[in-house]
């Protein structure tokens, strides 16, 4: 094939596509438009090698994923996302400390915490004693947080102290463009205290690195930073003089704990005075929207896919499989989604998968549905058929260090659910739960993959295990392919987001006739 410089084909990149036979234009364009545009689309077409994807005719999901992402810098702000999808979709919001007056055929939810959130939908069918299925996943991610008291100065910097929650890693977090975001609790006119979310979208924050020059030896010896002392974000220099008026406003506020600067730049987001801020809660957040990228855009960048992209793909689920009439009118269960939050900490909280949550759900739900029943034991008979998919991301194989998988269990990208298996119950997955989940993907042609963890390295785990042994409830654990797990900036498949919603609501649609086939006790 004949040449042609670059600065010929921006200039006349017509000579260039004359050039080309006729089976290769289209190709050709796709490669002209992704190269060289300025902006690429978030969202673009792109062959697959998959036959899963090219028989597919559901529409994709993936810019609604990228939209929920973005707006879910925090574990409340993609509660509230979630919360105000379903609302938008129909469902009823419950609050705890009410009596609930449920029906079949009725869609429901509550959040606790602002940061856990239980939904779900009963069949028409339903009748005392019939199962849950349900879908679990959690809403926070490994990041930095705001320390109650976050106030420090260095060198004539303003510096924010911060927390490490969960195992991220962290070396990540330097040299990003960062921010706030998370929830205030303000005082309103009338005396009483509101929760309301911030999100301060402009860069704000900055971890600097060290210049090589004055650590010769980093990339020899390697980045390990003291995480008390080093990790420490640059907010602003002589802030006194820029923002002259911040001090004068808090002199007399409790707000020592804070920089007068970051309260002003707070009060202004939320549209409140300084001191009527009483109290912050608050994550360190990486600035840098979600996208997709690749040379096909076959990847999706971002921070916090684990494990927003399993928990917006289960919601989504949900709501798609019982959101036109007639949806729930042959199902005998009910339908359900559990977000969690704070099992990056290991699930032990008020909001987390630790806490009796989603069985003191189950029990209410199905003590309101009895009506008169009189039958023995239904609650306990209903958690005996209920089944639970545990939905954590996935390792997928790295190409630079696939010794670190096992060698017949490296999952892929593109390549669909992973289910994870442990001997030792790190996940909660057996032979007769993974068969069933395989089996609604074998009825709807989904691929699926395993993963388990090479026996010279420890194995990680969720909340599959805590949920299975706390209700007693058979579960199935997995998750989606990534790589950069607990970076700043994750990577998952493009195509592995579709397959997983439609692997959820393929479940949520056909597993009650598959589980009434299968005999094990």
């Amino acid at each position: 094939m004949a040449t042609i410089s670059r600065a010929q084909l921006l200039h006349h990149p017509s000579a260039y596509f004359s050039r080309l036979p006729h089976s290769h234009s289209s190709f050709s364009i796709n490669f002209r438009r992704r190269k060289f545009s300025v902006t690429p689309p978030l969202l673009c077409s792109s062959s697959s090698s998959s036959s899963f994807s090219s028989a597919s005719t559901n529409p994709s999901i993936v810019g609604d994923l990228l939209n929920y992402l973005n707006e879910s810098w925090t574990q409340f702000h993609a509660t509230a996302e979630a919360k105000r999808q379903l609302i938008a979709a129909g469902f009823h919001l419950l609050n705890e400390n009410d009596e609930w007056d449920l029906r079949p055929g009725g869609r429901y939810f509550f959040t606790r915490n602002m940061s856990c959130l239980v939904a779900f939908a009963v069949g028409e069918k339903y009748i005392a004693g019939n199962g849950f299925h349900v879908i679990a996943a959690h809403t926070d991610s490994p990041c930095l947080k705001l320390k109650p008291k976050s106030a420090s100065s260095k060198s004539n910097y303003l510096m924010l102290n911060v927390q490490t929650y969960g195992g991220g890693l962290w070396h990540t977090w330097f040299d990003r463009d960062l921010s706030v975001a998370g929830r205030v609790i303000v005082r309103a006119s009338d005396g009483s205290f509101l929760h309301k979310l911030v999100k301060v979208k402009r860069p704000l924050l900055r971890v600097p690195t060290l210049a090589i020059h004055l650590n010769r030896t980093v990339n020899t010896d390697g980045f390990k930073p003291n995480l008390e002392t080093q990790l420490v974000p640059l907010l602003a220099t002589k802030p006194e003089e820029a923002f002259p008026e911040s001090k004068e406003k808090s002199s007399s506020s409790p707000k020592a704990a804070h920089h007068p600067l970051l309260m002003q730049i707070l009060s202004d987001e939320l549209g409140c005075d300084v001191d009527d801020i009483v109290n912050i809660e608050l994550n360190i957040c990486d600035t840098q929207p979600s996208c997709l990228g690749g040379a096909n855009n076959e990847f999706i960048f971002s921070g916090r896919l684990d494990n927003l992209a399993s928990s917006y793909c289960g919601l989504r689920a949900l709501v798609d499989s019982c959101g036109s009439p007639g949806d729930l009118s042959s199902e005998h269960a009910i339908r359900m989604i559990a977000l969690f939050d704070n099992e990056e900490v290991g699930s032990d909280s008020y909001q987390g998968a630790g806490a009796p949550t989603m069985f003191q759900a189950m029990r209410r739900i199905a003590g309101s549905l009895a009506n008169s029943y009189a039958g023995e034991s239904a609650f306990d008979r209903a958690i005996r058929q209920s089944f639970l998919v545990s939905a954590d991301m996935a390792h997928g194989v790295h190409p630079n260090f696939m010794d670190k998988h096992e060698e017949h269990h490296r999952p892929e990208m593109h390549k669909g659910l992973v289910i994870k298996h442990n001997a030792n119950q790190r996940y909660a997955t057996s032979g007769v739960t993974a068969f069933l989940f395989k089996e609604v993907a074998k009825m709807h042609n989904i691929p699926t993959q395993e993963f388990v963890v090479r026996n010279d390295m420890g194995c990680g785990s969720t909340i599959g295990p805590i949920l299975a042994s706390g209700v007693g409830i058979r579960t199935v654990d997995c998750g989606i392919a990534q790589l950069s797990m607990h970076s700043v900036r994750e990577v998952c498949g493009k195509e592995d987001i579709d397959i997983a919603y439609k692997h959820f609501k393929a479940f949520y649609q056909t597993f009650s006739s598959i589980d009434r086939k299968l005999i094990v006790d």
